[in-house]
């Protein structure tokens, strides 16, 4: 069976041109990864890697189990084969000592060399493939070898039956496995004139030297319509320099269209094409619409975090951007900071004041800009959820206002409070004081009303902030942050609050461990999972998702029930504090508490789903829940039913997510043991989850709500962006006169209150 020319245009790339950023290889459907000597060879040469071949199998059959059609450009069978004739030779010494008599040091040319090389490829090739196939067969994926030799690839006709040979055995899910016929012409030797030609029609610019297997690669990526090619290779990318060399620095980006002063190394001392081969070839390919990642192959799951949008390697676009620009903007946030930190306690207040006028003030422009969002979102169809979150109105303009002047209030002492004190010992006193975290990244989704909050957060505690909102409110974002600049410029310091707005540069800061001392991210569950998965080093704080509880209990004012359990579901469904499980004592279903409850929950749009001991239960019973871990983000709830208090905890320890969580009774003592065992950042008794939040706390406002238990949980107000450090003053002490007992520890603590560093 064959497919038609038609269908091999179709199956290649999706006509847009290589992707813009990392977020968006996971859209990549047809995929070739070129795996390098070095990546297959064990340091010392000695043989295959075979654990590292073992998983970049693993991670190529996953790809193609998941429907990605996969090609491996493969390097390996030279190594393998030199390794067999060492081997034989090792088991014959005294022939081959018999031979070197023989011959003499003039007969090893060139030509033996060659001979060497090619007889090295035709035993390993086929070793080579029998281990493939092996490991493939462990995943139930078929592969076929394909050969050529670098003529092939100069002859119009065989490059036409070498696509429609690669497109057939894709079309039939079966792996292809390529590599240049190195028995019969190696890239490795110098090309014979007679042979080698260059081709006479079309144009050159289609055309590329094979020399080795990182042109082929790419060759063979554009010539069948591949959307990602991914190079591996034994360093972690593009460097500025050799690795290792003093001042060389990893490339996350390599812009073909920028100024990249770029210093490569020697050739690769296992296979034949060193990093200026590779960064060739991957720049060709770019140029002809294929995206192109460098990377070291012997990093874990390297593949696949590719194809995630991962971090790591080296990701080629023909965007002109400068690699430092980035770092630019969050050395500038840095050092921003640091000039709101030295102003004074008033005239940090007055910008947050600013702020809140100004918000006022320009209400009617904020709104329009806000509304041509609105449009985009309602054009393109965004979620409900989303588009609720993003609409802006006077209601939250005016709350938006009142919590910066909230803050603006109980700012003036926050910096340089002492918050202990201690008289280690005569003329030697010791202060822990607050101060700013130092440079922190806010990722945010859809609520444009998240920016001056989070802004005036950083601004009352002396923070730089990088602001990221997502890209439905990139007119409402750009809008507010200018208002935001308006009211720092007064005082110089407008790089303290920078706003950037796309993907890739998120995922160049989140690998700025030098100059990003914290990453909040304020959305999905999607959205943290994956920068938290991605940050590495860097701290993040917030909450995965916000499965909210809210248990009614047996001994429980029926009527509060009711109440609460509608505010905290139907007050704003999308919220994150928003029920999302309503857990019933089982007794409160032989009542007509029940019918009323779903009645009037009903009446207000929610549409219930019933969880496994409620579905048992009911003759009649509402669809079951798809899952007990579930946040709707919408008028859509679970409910089910628990026998006791004990057993309301345990379900939410097991099914919560950490956030809020909520219990009514009249009977204190069972409130008391809900309050001490439900392990959540916050536990309320007899009021709607709703109050949990920043502003209802009286924090002003918040950067976000943190489900983790190190450094801050709940709501993230000013206290949550400080940290402390250590003052210690004194008369010349030593530590010696300590030992020799000239002097003495007293260790006497004083009443910090209201006090603030000189």
């Amino acid at each position: 069976m064959s497919i038609t020319e038609n269908q091999i245009k179709s199956n290649g790339s999706n006509g847009k041109g290589p992707y813009e950023n990392r977020d968006e290889l996971h859209k990549a459907q047809r995929i070739v990864i070129k795996v390098g000597s070095a990546v297959l060879t064990r340091e010392d040469q000695s043989g295959l890697a075979l654990g590292r071949l073992a998983s970049i199998v693993e991670q190529v059959s996953e790809l193609r189990n998941t429907g990605k059609d996969v090609m491996l450009v493969t390097s390996g069978s030279v190594a393998l084969g030199k390794q067999k004739i060492t081997t034989e030779l090792r088991m014959s010494q005294s022939m081959r000592q018999t031979l070197r008599q023989l011959t003499t040091e003039s007969n090893r040319d060139n030509k033996s060399t060659a001979l060497q090389i090619r007889a090295a490829a035709a035993i390993g090739q086929s070793n080579l493939m029998a281990l493939y196939d092996t490991m493939f067969t462990q995943y139930g994926v078929k592969i076929a070898q394909v050969l050529a030799t670098k003529s092939d690839f100069h002859n119009p006709i065989s490059r036409i039956n070498l696509n429609y040979t690669i497109n057939d055995l894709l079309y039939l899910n079966i792996v292809p496995i390529v590599n240049t016929n190195d028995v019969i012409v190696s890239p490795m030797m110098p090309d014979d004139p007679e042979i080698i030609q260059e081709p006479e029609t079309g144009p050159k610019e289609q055309t590329i030297m094979v020399h080795d297997n990182d042109s082929l690669a790419a060759l063979l990526s554009v010539e069948i319509g591949a959307d990602l090619l991914i190079i591996l290779s034994d360093v972690d990318g593009v460097y500025t320099a050799p690795p290792g060399q003093e001042g060389s620095k990893l490339l996350n980006i390599y812009s073909t269209n920028g100024d990249s002063s770029v210093r490569f190394g020697t050739t690769n001392k296992v296979g034949t094409g060193g990093m200026k081969s590779k960064v060739d070839a991957a720049s060709w390919a770019l140029k002809r619409g294929v995206s192109t990642v460098i990377c070291n192959g012997h990093e874990f799951n390297a593949i696949k975090h590719i194809v995630n949008g991962f971090k790591i390697g080296t990701f080629f676009t023909n965007h002109r951007q400068k690699n430092s620009s980035v770092e630019t903007l969050a050395s500038r946030a840095r050092i921003g900071g640091y000039k709101l930190q030295a102003l004074k306690p008033e005239e940090r207040s007055d910008i947050l004041v600013n702020i809140a006028d100004l918000l006022l003030e320009k209400e009617a422009e904020i709104l329009e800009v806000n509304r041509k969002d609105l449009k985009i979102a309602e054009e393109t169809g965004l979620a409900a959820v989303l588009a609720s979150r993003l609409k802006l109105n006077h209601a939250k303009l005016k709350s938006l206002a009142d919590g910066l002047r909230s803050i603006a209030d109980k700012s003036k002492d926050i910096l340089n409070r002492v918050i202990k004190e201690t008289i280690v010992a005569d003329d030697l006193i010791l202060k822990q004081i607050t101060v700013p975290i130092g440079n922190i990244l806010v990722i945010f989704e859809s609520r444009p009303d998240c920016l001056p909050q989070i802004a005036g957060l950083s601004i009352a505690t002396g923070n730089g902030i990088i602001l990221k909102g997502g890209k439905e409110a990139i007119h409402s974002n750009q809008f507010l942050w200018e208002i935001v600049q308006k009211a720092l410029s007064k005082y110089g310091v407008e790089d303290s609050v920078a706003l950037v707005n796309t993907r890739e540069e998120i995922g160049e800061l989140i690998t700025l461990e030098n100059h990003i001392d914290l990453i909040i991210p304020r959305g999905s569950y999607e959205l943290v999972r994956g920068i938290k998965e991605k940050a590495g080093t860097i701290p993040v704080l917030g909450h995965s998702e916000g499965i909210c509880h809210v248990y009614v209990d047996k001994d429980a004012d029926l009527k509060k029930a009711i109440d609460i359990v509608i505010d905290s579901k139907c007050d704003y469904p999308s919220a994150c504090n928003a029920m999302e499980t309503l857990l019933l004592h089982g007794s409160l279903l032989k009542n007509d508490f029940f019918i009323k409850l779903c009645s009037q929950l009903k009446d207000k749009g929610v549409t219930v789903h019933s969880g496994p001991k409620l579905f048992a239960a009911l003759t009649f019973a509402p669809p079951p829940a798809s899952s007990l871990k579930k946040e709707y983000g919408s008028l859509d709830c679970t409910i089910e039913l628990v026998a006791n208090v004990e057993d309301a905890i345990n379900h939410i320890n097991t099914y919560g997510s950490g956030h809020t969580d909520v219990i009514v009774t009249e009977n204190d003592e069972v409130a008391s043991l809900f309050k001490q065992n439900v392990d959540s950042a916050c536990c309320f008794h007899n009021c709607s989850s709703r109050f949990a939040d920043g502003y209802r706390f009286g924090l002003g406002a918040e950067v976000g709500i943190s489900t983790g238990k190190i450094h801050a949980r709940g709501p993230v107000g000013m206290e949550g962006l400080l940290s402390t450090k250590w003052i210690l003053s004194g008369n010349g002490q030593t530590v010696q006169q300590f030992s020799n007992g000239t002097c003495q520890y007293k260790h006497l603590e004083v009443d910090p209150v209201m006090k603030k560093i000189d």
